[in-house]
C-alpha cells in the first residue's frame, strides 16, 4: 500500500510538471510571437518633411510596340469604338482618373528608327515604316506628332519626346523642336501651320536618344557624352518654351556610364554651362520570377525572386545618386527612371515581339514597392515612367477589340495619387523579415507624405504572401484623430483581371486600422498594398 501511494504521488508530480512545462512553453511561445509583432514598428516624423514628391514620378511610357498604339490607344477616327480624333475615349478617361502627369513617346528602341517628318501632314501622304525592333511590323504612321500631342492635351499631361540619335541627325531633332514649339515664322513652324496647327505646343521634356549603350547605337559612354553635347548645342528654346533636356543614362547597375556622363557634362567651362543636362535617365526592369514563367503561373519561389529584384531598385538608386552627388552636390540635375517595371514571358497565342503579358497581384506589389522607393528618393528622382501604358509589359490597361480592363498595377497608381506633389515625410521602420529558404527580405515596404491640406498618407506593401503583419505606427509631430484606409489584395498570388471578370482584383475599404492615444495600430493582410489616410 505504501509503495502504491508513493507511485501515485510521483505520478501526480509528473502530471504537475507536464502542466507546468506546457504552460511555460505557451508563455514562451506567446512571448516570442509578441516579440515578432513588436518588431513591426513605424515612426512617421510628420513635422520634418522637406522634399516634395514630384508628380512626374507617376509618369508613363508608351512606345510603338505591339498593340500599345495601333489596336490600343489609337483606333482611328473612323472606328466604331468611341474615340476623339482617333484616340479611344475609355483609355483617356481611365488615365485621367489616375492623374497621369507625363507620357514618354515614341520609344524605346523604336525612337532611334523613327523619322518624325514621315508621320505629319495628310494621312494619305504619310510614309509608312517597318518597325524593325518589334516584330518587323508594317506601320502606316497614322499616329504621329500631331496625334501624340493631341493625346497629351486630351489627357492634360506633359509630353516627353525621345529624339532619334541612333539613325537620325542633329538637324532632324533641332527641326522637330522648332516644328512643335516655335511661334514665329520659319520653315518648320510654317510646315506645322500647313499641317493644321497654328499655335505651337508647349513641349518641355526632350530626350537625346534612347539606350545608346544598346539598341540606340551600341555606343561607349565617352562617345555618347560627346554626342549629347553636340545635340544639346542645337536643341533650343523657342517662344517662351523652356526645354528640359535629358541625357541617356545607364542600364541598371552600369555605374561607370553614370560616372562618365556626369563627369563629361557637368565639369565644363563656365561659358559652356548651356551644355549641362537637366536630367539623366536610368532604365531598370526587374525581370520576372525565378523561372521566367508566365505572369499568372508564379509559385512562391517566383514570388520571392520577383520581389527581391524589385527591392534592388533601392540599392541601385543609392549608388547612382552617390555618383551624381559627387559631381552635382547642389542637385541641379534630376534623375529620371524613364523605363521600369516587370518583364514576363509573352502570353501564349500572341506575337512574342509584342511583349503582351498578363498583369497580376505580384505585379501590383512590385509597382507599390517601386513607387515607395521613388518617393523616398524624391530629392533626386524627379520622374519615372512605367513600361508600358497599354497592352505592353506591365501595362495600366489591356484591350481586346472594344473591351478594356484596368490591371492591378493601374489600381496601385490610383491609390498612390495621394502622394502627388505632397511633402515626403521621414520614416523609421523596424520590421520582421520575410524568410524564404535560406534567403530573406524585409517584409514591409513603406513611404509617407503630407498633402497641402495637412492629411498624412502612408502606403505600405506587405511582401509576405502568407503572413499578416501587425504594425504599430507612432506619429511624431501630428495630432492624429481619424484614419481611413483602402487595400488591394487577394488570396491568390496570381490573381488578375480578365475581360470576363474585369473587377476581380480592385481596391476595397480596409477597416482594420485604428488610432488611439496618437498611436496607429493595424494588421496588414498578407500580399497586400494598403494606403492609410490620417487626419
Amino acid at each position: 500500500m505504501k509503495h502504491k501511494r508513493i507511485q501515485t504521488v510521483t505520478r501526480g508530480k509528473i502530471v504537475l510538471r507536464i502542466i507546468f512545462v506546457s504552460v511555460l512553453s505557451m508563455l514562451i511561445c506567446n512571448s516570442t510571437l509578441e516579440a515578432d509583432v513588436a518588431v513591426n514598428k513605424l515612426i512617421i516624423n510628420a513635422n520634418e518633411g522637406k522634399e516634395i514628391i514630384n508628380r512626374n514620378i507617376y509618369g508613363h511610357f508608351a512606345e510603338h510596340l505591339g498593340r500599345c498604339f495601333y489596336d490600343g490607344i489609337w483606333v482611328g477616327p473612323d472606328s466604331a469604338i468611341p474615340n476623339t480624333r482617333g484616340v479611344r475615349n475609355d483609355i483617356v478617361k481611365a488615365l485621367k482618373e489616375i492623374n497621369i502627369p507625363v507620357l514618354r513617346w515614341p520609344g524605346g528602341c523604336f525612337a532611334d528608327t523613327y523619322h518624325w517628318k514621315d508621320a505629319v501632314g495628310p494621312q494619305e501622304k504619310r510614309k509608312p515604316i517597318l518597325n524593325m525592333f518589334w516584330g518587323q511590323i508594317y506601320e502606316d504612321n497614322s499616329f504621329g506628332t500631331h496625334e501624340f500631342l493631341d493625346l497629351c492635351e486630351q489627357l492634360g499631361c506633359d509630353a516627353y519626346i525621345a529624339g532619334n540619335v541612333g539613325s537620325g541627325s542633329v538637324q532632324e531633332m533641332h527641326e522637330w523642336v522648332e516644328y512643335t514649339t516655335f511661334a514665329g515664322k520659319g520653315p518648320m513652324a510654317d510646315l506645322r501651320r500647313a499641317n493644321g496647327r497654328e499655335k505651337p505646343w508647349k513641349v518641355k521634356y526632350w530626350g537625346v536618344g534612347n539606350e545608346p549603350w544598346g539598341c540606340g547605337g551600341t555606343m561607349r559612354a565617352q562617345y555618347y557624352a560627346d554626342l549629347y553635347r553636340r545635340y544639346k548645342t542645337y536643341v533650343r528654346n523657342y517662344s517662351g518654351n523652356k526645354l528640359f533636356v535629358v541625357a541617356c543614362g545607364a542600364n541598371s547597375n552600369d555605374y561607370n556610364w553614370t560616372e562618365v556622363l556626369m563627369r563629361e557634362t557637368v565639369e565644363t567651362p563656365e561659358q559652356l554651362q548651356e551644355l549641362k543636362m537637366n536630367g539623366l535617365s536610368l532604365h531598370y526592369y526587374c525581370g520576372s520570377g525565378k523561372r521566367k514563367r508566365l505572369a499568372a503561373e508564379f509559385d512562391m519561389e517566383d514570388w520571392f525572386a520577383q520581389l527581391k529584384k524589385g527591392l534592388f531598385l533601392d540599392e541601385l538608386l543609392d549608388k547612382h545618386i552617390a555618383i551624381m552627388d559627387k559631381y552635382d552636390p547642389g542637385k541641379d540635375i534630376a534623375l529620371l527612371v524613364d523605363e521600369w517595371g516587370t518583364w514576363h514571358r509573352p502570353e501564349p497565342g500572341t506575337n512574342p515581339s509584342f511583349l503582351y503579358q498578363q498583369n497580376t497581384l505580384h505585379d501590383a506589389i512590385v509597382a507599390g514597392l517601386s513607387l515607395n522607393i521613388f518617393n523616398n528618393h524624391c530629392h533626386r528622382v524627379k520622374m519615372a515612367n512605367i513600361a508600358q501604358t497599354v497592352n505592353v509589359l506591365q501595362a495600366m490597361i489591356l484591350t481586346e477589340g472594344e473591351k478594356m480592363l484596368l490591371t492591378p498595377t493601374y489600381h496601385v497608381f490610383e491609390m498612390y495619387t495621394v502622394h502627388h506633389e505632397a511633402t515626403l515625410l521621414p520614416i523609421e521602420l523596424n520590421c520582421a523579415d520575410y524568410v524564404f529558404g535560406e534567403d530573406k527580405i524585409p517584409s514591409l515596404n513603406v513611404s509617407a507624405s503630407k498633402d497641402r491640406y495637412g492629411k498624412i498618407h502612408i502606403t505600405i506593401c506587405n511582401l509576405d504572401p502568407e503572413k499578416p503583419a501587425k504594425l504599430e505606427c507612432e506619429l511624431k509631430g501630428a495630432k492624429a484623430k481619424k484614419v481611413t484606409a483602402r487595400v488591394l489584395t487577394d488570396e491568390n498570388i496570381n490573381a488578375h483581371n480578365t475581360f470576363n471578370k474585369p473587377n476581380a482584383v480592385k481596391p476595397a475599404v480596409f477597416k482594420d486600422a485604428k488610432i488611439k492615444g496618437g498611436l496607429l495600430k493595424t494588421t496588414l493582410p498578407a500580399k497586400s498594398v494598403v494606403v492609410l489616410e490620417i487626419i
